[in-house]
């Protein structure tokens, strides 16, 4: 994919993470590649000439999953496509975000532009208009098992395009036919196959584990800054961060780690006060293997990465048409890419990162606070007794670390077949990805939390400053949060340390250290 001011060229098959992630992060206008067209032309030709001969092919005059079998008439293709995304629109809960609603409409144009799913070139294009309007359809959060794709919530998006139920502009609600009569665009009558092709996929669940992907980075981003930070605010040592000892254990990411923390306590008075005469011997763990315990974390996020980066460029509708079969005829292949096996275990294994990035920094919280091992007032607080300070925001910590240990449970080991057993082993990856936003929330709060402790911590320690970078992070917070000098209404604080946490601040003037985890 191309940027040309604020407009995105699509090449099938092409688009990059940082295309996915500019995408997620913000709507521009969407070019498909015109080399896109003859091979969408062909592949919708090849459909019609199936429809011509009279042969039975699964999708386009047969019905579908254990109704296979049953033949449909000519004259009844088009509402037999219909009726599929009518019956299939049974999608239940909140509705999905714009930023997930984007990716699934780009990966479904990106999948059937490269010519393997018979559709003709005007469903790729309202596809595209609709996307261009800012017309995102309205797509119930729930109701798929990740297998024979995602065809609840698919069918909901396709639902627009015929101008059918409810879209959301500019995060208002207004009905479909209101939307697209207001943005030009003419509902589609979807020919054979049209309809399968549009809601076999697993666009749904690599979308919201694209959405967890690019929620960690910025997690682990922020939570390796709040762990220097602590580092700091507890007078810890950065000996444990030397190049030579990760280099001896060679893990990539742990190496990788290392140097960014290196990079982000350089040149800290704090550290530098007490080089000498401290009778200390070892930090805790939480504080001593965070290149260990965050480089694995880079190193999970990383392979998750080029898991959902191929699945984003994939072709996962059933059939597909392929031109290369016998004596040069269009042939059509029945399989089962549908099926979102490699997104659930990429969203599994994403889900532990996530929760080990938000139980490391829960464990600094609690170190910071006990005086007994931080050095610091108790609580973080002048007065302890009369104040509390910051116990209980360390027990929403530990809350949330605990909630997210529950929902790390994979989801892909579950099955129940569907279908009337046809479609019997599914994969789950709907709910793997869906959960991890609630994940990323619950580490953004307890991230925030440490934010705030390791800050306090560090005003403590004054005159002495903490390196530039840290310096630089403590001087934002301080302009939204002010230092805690007696217990006040805590909520508001949390909640503006989270969104800094969220919205990438923690990292935001140092994007230079942080660019080889996007390598």
């Amino acid at each position: 994919m191309t940027q040309h001011a604020k407009s995105w060229t699509l090449k099938p098959g092409a688009m990059t993470l940082a295309d996915l992630r500019a995408v997620w992060a913000a709507p521009a206008k969407l070019i498909l590649a015109a080399e896109a067209y003859p091979v969408i032309e062909a592949s919708a030709a090849a459909v019609q000439a199936i429809v011509a001969k009279g042969d039975a092919a699964y999708g386009i005059n047969t019905g579908f999953g254990l109704l296979a079998k049953t033949r449909i008439p000519d004259e009844k293709l088009e509402q037999l496509q219909r009726n599929l995304i009518l019956s299939h629109s049974v999608g239940t809960g909140e509705l999905l975000s714009d930023a997930v609603v984007r990716l699934i409409m780009l990966m479904k144009i990106g999948s059937l532009a490269r010519g393997f799913s018979g559709v003709r070139p005007l469903i790729v294009d309202t596809l595209i208009a609709l996307y261009n309007a800012g017309i995102m359809p309205a797509i119930p959060a729930k109701g798929s098992v990740g297998a024979s794709g995602d065809l609840a919530p698919l069918s909901h998006m396709t639902l627009a395009m015929l101008g059918v139920g409810d879209v959301r502009v500019n995060g208002e609600l207004m009905p479909a036919p209101e939307a697209l009569a207001q943005a030009g665009i003419a509902p589609v009558v979807l020919a054979a196959k049209e309809g399968l092709a549009l809601i076999n996929g697993t666009q749904v669940s690599n979308a919201l584990a694209l959405h967890g992907l690019f929620m960690a980075e910025r997690l682990l981003e922020a939570a390796m800054v709040t762990g220097a930070l602590s580092l700091d605010a507890a007078k810890g040592s950065d000996s444990p961060f030397d190049a030579r000892v990760h280099a001896v254990r060679g893990q990539p990411g742990q190496i990788l780690a290392a140097q960014m923390y290196r990079q982000l306590v350089a040149h800290s008075a704090i550290r530098a006060s007490h080089l000498e005469g401290d009778e200390r011997v070892q930090d805790p763990y939480s504080l001593r293997c965070q290149p260990q315990v965050m480089g694995a974390c880079l190193d999970l996020i990383g392979n998750v990465g080029r898991t959902l980066l191929i699945e984003a460029n994939a072709v996962t509708d059933n059939p597909l048409i392929f031109q290369d079969g016998p004596n040069g005829q269009a042939e059509i292949v029945s399989g089962g890419n549908f099926h979102a096996e490699p997104v659930a275990f990429a969203a599994d294994t994403l889900a532990l990162a996530i929760s080990e990035i938000g139980a490391l920094a829960e464990r600094r919280i609690a170190l910071l606070i006990d005086a007994t091992l931080s050095g610091l007032p108790p609580f973080l607080v002048r007065d302890p007794g009369v104040n509390s300070g910051f116990m209980i925001a360390h027990v929403t910590a530990a809350a949330l670390a605990s909630e997210n240990k529950s929902l790390a449970h994979p989801a892909s080991v579950d099955s129940l077949p569907t279908s009337a057993n046809q479609e019997d082993h599914v994969s789950m990856a709907t709910f793997a990805g869906r959960r991890l936003d609630d994940m990323a929330h619950n580490t953004a709060v307890i991230v925030g939390i440490e934010l705030l402790a390791a800050a306090q911590g560090i005003d403590f320690h004054r005159p002495l400053k903490t390196s530039p970078h840290l310096e630089h992070v403590h001087h934002q917070l301080r302009q939204k949060v002010p230092f805690f000098d007696a217990d006040r209404f805590f909520a508001p604080d949390i909640e503006a340390a989270k969104q800094m946490v969220l919205h990438g601040e923690l990292s935001s003037t140092c994007k230079n250290l942080f660019a080889p985890l996007y390598a």
